[in-house]
């Protein structure tokens, strides 16, 4: 698919100032160059464009807002002056895999203040001997290079794999977002009936035990109407006053 498609699609249905992220690998650029993307991605924060045939980033568009930029995988091997100019505030940026050879073609990133991470893996210039002690001479603002510090620290999570671009694509993101929503919401519904299934069980723990003291009730009263009447057959014991009565006649 070319670029131009890639990115219409990308778009679904929005503006481009609307959009934050946009992931375009894998697609395939003409010429090597960039196109379909313009100033008009005014509030763009991240552009990935691995494996896409790029030779060149000069037609890259002015973006204030880009803070990271995915380029590996492409065969890029100079020209960077144009970042440095278009997108001032980017502070991460992957060149891996592309066609560097010397430490004077990085020059240019020297003007971008806020670049905090550079990736150049399986690029020529990382075989130089004095590779790391000669980009961090040459770019002092950077915290990270190829992932470790100048003291060969890990960069941590929050500035490593939280910042780092899925390559499988935003698409791919949206619906694993989307199956774990509906996930949630079916394990809601089984805390709901499981829920219902105890108060289910209480309620006829209490039903059932109301039941049992009517029933007690119901049985003493019977009793006390037993104990009460005489039994069959049986004469009613004449009381002493009784017989007072009939001699005093």
């Amino acid at each position: 698919m070319d670029m131009k498609k890639r990115v219409s699609l990308e778009l679904r249905h929005r503006s481009p100032a609307e959009v934050q992220e946009l992931v375009l690998d894998n697609c395939r650029s003409s010429e090597g160059k960039i196109e379909g993307i313009t100033e008009e991605f005014s509030n763009l924060e991240l552009l990935s464009l691995i494996n896409v045939g790029l030779t060149s980033v000069a037609d890259i568009p002015k973006l204030d807002k880009l803070k990271k930029l995915e380029l590996s995988d492409n065969r890029i091997s100079g020209g960077l002056e144009v970042l440095a100019e278009r997108l001032v505030n980017l502070t991460h940026l992957n060149l891996s895999g592309n066609k560097f050879k010397d430490i004077s073609t990085l020059e240019p990133l020297k003007k971008l203040p806020q670049l905090k991470s550079l990736d150049l893996f399986n690029c020529e210039v990382t075989n130089l001997g004095d590779y790391r002690d000669s980009i961090f001479t040459l770019l002092p603002q950077l915290t990270y290079l190829d992932g470790y510090d100048a003291d060969d620290c890990e960069a941590s999570d929050s500035d490593g794999e939280a910042d780092a671009v899925d390559d499988e694509g935003e698409s791919e993101e949206f619906w694993e977002e989307e199956e774990d929503d509906d996930e949630d919401v079916v394990a809601e519904e089984d805390d709901d009936d499981s829920g219902d299934d105890e108060e289910g069980g209480v309620n006829g723990e209490v039903d059932s035990e109301e039941d049992d003291e009517d029933d007690d009730e119901e049985d003493d009263e019977e009793d006390d109407d037993e104990d009460s009447s005489p039994v069959k057959g049986q004469k009613r014991k004449r009381d002493p006053e009784d017989e007072d009565d009939e001699d005093d006649e």
